[in-house]
């Protein structure tokens, strides 16, 4: 199924480099800090990702199924500090062979994804045994209230203007729900103030065997 959020596509470039003046680069840099080998990043959006990748980190395959935002981050792997290929996919049906990558990268993207379950399963097929999920994404608020409010936004208008993203998804447990082992991590508000899409999580998980 093609995936086409024209207006998304324009604004997400926008909203991405004021997020990026507001502190994500260093959540980004975090997020790929100390990986190695043979990366997959999974939604790379128009590439913010790019320039954090170490050089311990020998080549991206970058997916991106929106059309003007996998040309973006075709600009963008020019000019990336390691090799970064960027190719057409979805998550939930990953382009790459079994036990093929080293790490996965997820920023921003499960809250987006058709179906959390299969793509987590499929980002579970392509990691080696012992490979790591390294992710950052925007979940579920921590009271009732504020849940509320997330439910009728994720029931109504927020994922027709926000290219199919939710704001309450439980990301954290489904990743373990899906047979990966939480290493790390930790939540945060971004931006500060408390609101129905200021909750975000950054961490590590292994695959399980």
């Amino acid at each position: 199924m093609a995936v086409h959020h024209p207006v998304f596509a324009r604004l997400y470039p926008v909203m991405g480099k004021a997020m990026e003046r507001g502190g994500m680069d260093q959540r980004r840099r975090a997020l790929v800090t100390g990986l190695s080998g043979e990366v997959v990043e999974v939604g790379a959006g128009d590439g913010l990702n790019f320039p954090h990748y170490p050089p311990s980190v020998t080549h991206v395959l970058a997916v991106e199924p929106e059309p003007s935002l996998r040309r973006l981050a075709g600009e963008a792997a020019k000019q990336a500090p390691v090799p970064v290929e960027v190719v057409d996919g979805l998550a939930e049906r990953l382009p790459f062979a079994d036990a093929s990558a080293d790490a996965v990268v997820v920023s921003l993207v499960l809250c987006s994804v058709a179906n959390q379950a299969s793509a987590l399963k499929e980002i579970r097929r392509v990691l080696k045994p012992g490979g790591q999920l390294r992710f950052l994404e925007h979940v579920r608020a921590d009271t009732p209230g504020l849940v509320r409010v997330q439910r009728v936004l994720d029931a109504t208008l927020w994922p027709r203007v926000a290219g199919g993203c939710h704001t309450g998804r439980d990301t954290a447990a489904a990743i373990e729900d899906a047979g990966f082992t939480i290493q790390s991590l930790d939540r945060y508000l971004f931006p500060e103030t408390r609101t129905p899409v200021s909750f975000h999580i950054l961490g590590t998980a292994t695959r399980g065997d």
